[in-house]
């Protein structure tokens, strides 16, 4: 087993988790925050168009 150097290290990607209907920013931030988390924060309803959240992503979106 190698040792980990300085230049192996991992730094957050940003997530963003917006509302699928409306596009509302939900979460944004380094942190990976679980789906049901998210939408345990808004009672399972979007603040701008009250639809209901999802805990399984519609889509994913990967930018490099």
């Amino acid at each position: 087993m190698s040792k980990r150097s300085s230049k192996d290290t991992v730094f957050g990607l940003p997530e963003i988790v917006k509302c699928a209907k409306c596009g509302y920013v939900l979460y944004k931030g380094n942190d990976l925050i679980p789906p049901r988390d998210i939408v345990k924060k808004f009672n399972g309803k979007c603040p701008r168009c009250s639809s209901t959240l999802n805990q399984n992503p519609v889509s994913i979106e990967v930018r490099g």
